[in-house]
């Protein structure tokens, strides 16, 4: 089962935001993903007795993209986080379109000893918000070849 949300037919659109479901899991379903805006899709899942999972899946605004939509959509990511109920695990999922970098010690916590590069202005802002809600950007956690820890390369630099 297919869950989508994006803008309507007939205007552009250059995003949209998704989640994908084994249909045999949609009666497992507390309720139906949660469309939250074209960049944003929430979806919480029973994990067992009260324990409960939300999983949210992100297209944040490319490097390119105005500041104002960029800070527009990491404050409703920001919102969107502080509605979790305190008690579900929080899985954040998507295209955040930054770089982190590796500075494990000045973002203790929200990334490991496995970065890779330096880190941007997008990548601050995703670092500021892992911080703020005590997540890890688990990647960085895990030893692994370089060429597995990023998911987009420069066309001429091949950075």
């Amino acid at each position: 089962m297919f869950f989508w949300k994006g803008l309507p037919a007939g205007e552009w659109r250059d995003y949209g935001i998704s989640l994908a479901i084994r249909t045999s899991l949609m009666r497992q379903l507390v309720e139906l993903p949660v469309g939250i805006s074209e960049r944003l899709m929430t979806l919480r899942l029973h994990l067992q007795q009260q324990r409960y999972a939300t999983i949210i899946s992100a297209y944040a605004p490319t490097l390119v993209a105005d500041e104002a939509d960029k800070t527009a959509f990491y404050l409703l990511l920001d919102e969107t986080l502080q509605r979790i109920p305190a008690t579900d695990k929080i899985i954040l999922l998507g295209d955040f379109n930054s770089r982190i970098g590796r500075d494990h010690t000045l973002w203790n916590g929200a990334i490991g000893r496995h970065g890779i590069g330096s880190c941007n202005a997008d990548g601050e802002s995703l670092l500021n918000l892992c911080n703020s809600h005590d997540l890890v950007i688990t990647n960085t956690v895990f030893q692994q070849s370089n060429r597995y820890k990023t998911s987009w390369r420069h066309p001429r630099s091949k950075h």
